[in-house]
């Protein structure tokens, strides 16, 4: 195969996920142009990537359909041999069936699966997702694992030197989804347990500024540290393999802390790691409520509110349950 396409126009953390796909096919196939598609917005995440050809974009909002029929063309045009869609959506499922690809490969789940060559079953509940991305090219390639990996540039890493200096702690406190986020108050109560000598920084996008310096304020405490909105994704990235520890949501800076394998404590609220998105690094933690709670979980991608009114599969986590390493002396 000489041309291949990966199409996952998901949320950062799904491309995240998708990236061990790259890794495989860059093995078997070295000499092949491998070109990923995603989400406008998400680019940036595999911008430089090593074994990326060329980083095709979907713009969804807006104009969506139209853009996806100039996506559907574009990607025709460009006659790929191999297209593998990691997504078990319709919209995708088209791209892939209207691509002309001599072989397509999808999850049997989608829509638009009777149109690809291999369909591969997808099984939520038991397997990671990069478990069930790599099961796509599992008959083009082996069956050996491969983690998800994202690559800062010379320039990412030389970027955020200068908040290195001293040893750190990373903290991303917001997510997409409000039952997934562990609540600004509890991120609070961990934030002042923590040794006053760590410098600490608050990583998040531009819209998480706000509520990140509202954790700031309520805090009061010297060394910590509002980055949110000030870092690309990889220079968040590279700052995060840096740290101590890190601090995370079920949400897409844990995702990134697997693909640097960075030391990470993922929270997880209302969703579960059984389905498949928990932390990959060697050194992680799931923290998660003692209680057994009928209502938890409560949906697959998480809410915009606790659908009871209580969110007690967060209140009920403690501080204790979090690793809080020791500074060095």
């Amino acid at each position: 195969m000489n041309k291949i396409l990966i199409i996952q126009t998901a949320f950062i953390g799904d491309v995240i996920l998708a990236t061990p796909i790259i890794e495989k096919l860059s093995e078997f196939y070295p000499e092949a142009k491998i070109d990923f598609l995603l989400r406008k917005g998400n680019e940036k995440l595999l911008h430089n990537h090593p074994k990326v050809n060329k980083v095709l974009i979907w713009t969804k909002g807006g104009k969506k359909y139209r853009s996806l029929l100039q996506v559907i063309a574009t990607v025709r045009s460009r006659n790929y041999d191999c297209v593998i869609n990691a997504q078990r959506f319709m919209a995708a499922g088209l791209i892939t069936a209207l691509s002309g690809a001599k072989v397509k490969v999808g999850f049997r789940k989608n829509p638009m699966s009777f149109t690809f060559t291999k369909k591969i079953g997808h099984q939520l509940i038991g397997q990671h997702e990069t478990s069930r991305n790599l099961s796509l090219v599992r008959e083009l390639t082996d069956d050996k694992y491969t983690r998800p990996k994202l690559y800062p540039s010379k320039e990412d890493v030389k970027n955020v030197k200068q908040f290195q200096d001293e040893p750190y702690l990373c903290f991303a406190p917001t997510s997409v989804w409000a039952t997934k986020q562990f609540p600004s108050l509890k991120w609070v109560e961990l934030l002042l347990s923590q040794d006053d000598n760590w410098v600490i920084y608050l990583l998040g996008g531009p819209d998480d500024t706000e509520e990140c310096e509202e954790i700031v304020e309520m805090c009061g405490r010297e060394k910590l540290i509002n980055l949110s909105g000030q870092l690309s994704f990889l220079e968040s990235a590279a700052l995060m393999k840096g740290a101590t520890m890190n601090y995370v949501n079920d949400s897409a800076p844990m995702h990134m802390a697997s693909a640097l394998n960075a030391p990470t404590n993922a929270v997880f609220c209302s969703t579960v790691p059984s389905f498949g998105f928990g932390p990959l690094a060697d050194q992680a933690k799931v923290v998660e409520t003692k209680k057994e709670l009928e209502c938890r979980p409560c949906g697959l991608h998480g809410k915009k509110e606790c659908p009871l009114g209580h969110f007690d599969c967060a209140y009920s986590i403690q501080k204790e349950q979090f690793d809080r390493p020791q500074f060095p002396e």
